[in-house]
């Protein structure tokens, strides 16, 4: 098949909560935990056995971090070889297009120089041969290149892709898109198809594809099975303790999911297969991602949930709201627990949630999974990751109430909608 993808993609502190939005957080916690079931705490403390929450290894998780950020697992094969990416960046990608289709660049990766030379206009950003430099820095997140010289230039002559490029954003504090890691922050910039379909190595009707999915969206299966049905890029944070991390609950734990994408997505090196859905793939001769698959998933573990910024909800509102999501809005039937969800213990038919059919008469995504059902998503750190659902159908919270209202025909007043964004705001 033509169609080649990438993959699904130190941490800057978020600015805490203020003394009342912390004091809010902290007993939302004890109250969730509260409202846990004794067979519930049990389940969580046995775990799965499969090491899903074994993040207490300081040398394994640093180890996790650098293959989060910098491993390609040797993907140059498929964006070098196969799709001729370091081509258009050597001719046509210079970082103000860069930046205007998503991709990040670490400011602690900035020697001095460069930092001056950004800002007083020194550094021309508007040449791909500044891409090429920061890439020789190491200062594209996501993104590995090899530069080399050639005749006395500069010269990109391989480019991967890493975990991070997806599943990692900045925050601003350089510039709008130059600034301090955020590692598991979701890149809702990011417009993954549009980079793909600047390959020269495919077809017009195949760059039509990727080039319909847009900003934070990207379609992990189409390469696989062709049907076109675009997802929101997950966060890959606050997952310890969830071992159905996907959105259709494909695996037991982060690795299976990390060797799926790594292999079939990134175009890395090693063997993925999954009977239920046919998937059978192998990438050169070597395994360059099965031992790295624990460490990077301790990482990924590892990953909190960013909290609210302070003064970004109604603390009266939000506990008004919590009552709402336990009572009149069954919220908290399936969003259960310290995680806010039952994915550990079941998983959901498509007819019962509410964000099916998917847009634009795509196909279920469910019946294009493992597992043909979904999982409740975990809802912390929900204000950061907009739009909502597995297919982005809700742009905001406001939706995502809305929808549920009139889907599940809750009778929710205004005040009673209002006050459950505001939770839900709050988590």
């Amino acid at each position: 098949m033509e169609c080649l993808c990438p993959p699904e993609p130190a941490r800057a502190a978020e600015p805490a909560p203020g003394g009342r939005a912390r004091r809010f957080r902290a007993l939302r916690k004890v109250a969730a935990f509260g409202t846990m079931s004794v067979a519930a705490v049990l389940v969580s403390a046995c775990g799965s056995g499969s090491g899903q929450d074994s993040t207490d290894d300081t040398a394994l998780v640093a180890q996790g971090m650098q293959i989060f950020r910098f491993d390609t697992f040797g993907d140059e094969s498929q964006w070098t070889d196969a799709l001729r990416i370091h081509e258009v960046i050597a001719a046509a990608v210079d970082p103000a297009t860069a930046l205007s289709v998503g991709l990040k660049v670490d400011a602690e990766a900035l020697p001095p120089a460069v930092v001056q030379g950004i800002q007083n206009g020194g550094i021309d950003l508007h040449s791909p041969d500044t891409t090429i430099a920061l890439l020789k820095l190491n200062a594209v997140v996501g993104v590995q290149g090899k530069v080399e010289t050639i005749g006395g230039k500069d010269t990109l002559t391989r480019v991967g892709i890493t975990c991070a490029l997806c599943h990692s954003t900045v925050d601003d504090s350089f510039a709008p898109g130059i600034g301090k890691r955020l590692d598991g922050w979701a890149n809702r910039d990011l417009n993954p198809g549009a980079i793909i379909a600047l390959s020269p190595a495919l077809s017009a009707a195949t760059k039509a594809v990727y080039n319909s999915w847009g900003k934070g969206k990207y379609d992990p299966r189409f390469n696989q099975d062709g049907a076109n049905g675009p997802q929101v890029i997950p966060p890959a944070y606050g997952l310890k303790g969830i071992h159905r991390i996907t959105s259709t609950g494909d695996g037991e734990d982060i690795a299976y999911w990390n060797r799926y994408v790594g292999v079939t997505q990134m175009g890395g090196h090693g063997s993925f297969s999954e009977p239920r859905t046919g998937v059978n793939v192998t990438n050169g001769t070597d395994d360059l991602i099965t031992s790295k698959l624990p460490a990077l998933q301790a990482y990924q573990l590892s990953l909190e949930a960013p909290p609210p910024p302070a003064g970004s909800f109604d603390a009266a509102a939000a506990a008004r709201g919590q009552l709402v999501f336990n009572g009149a809005g069954t919220c908290s039937t399936c969003h259960s627990g310290i995680e806010m969800t039952d994915a550990n213990s079941r998983l959901h038919a498509a007819g019962e949630v509410v964000s099916e059919p998917e847009p634009n008469g795509a196909p279920s995504y469910a019946s294009r999974s493992a597992t043909r059902q979904y999982r409740t998503a975990p809802l912390h750190g929900l204000w950061q990751h907009a739009p909502y659902f597995h297919n982005g159908s809700a742009p905001t919270l406001v939706a995502v109430v809305q929808m549920y209202n009139t889907s599940k025909s809750l009778g929710l007043s205004s005040a009673e909608m209002a006050d459950l964004v505001e939770y839900l705001k709050s988590l």
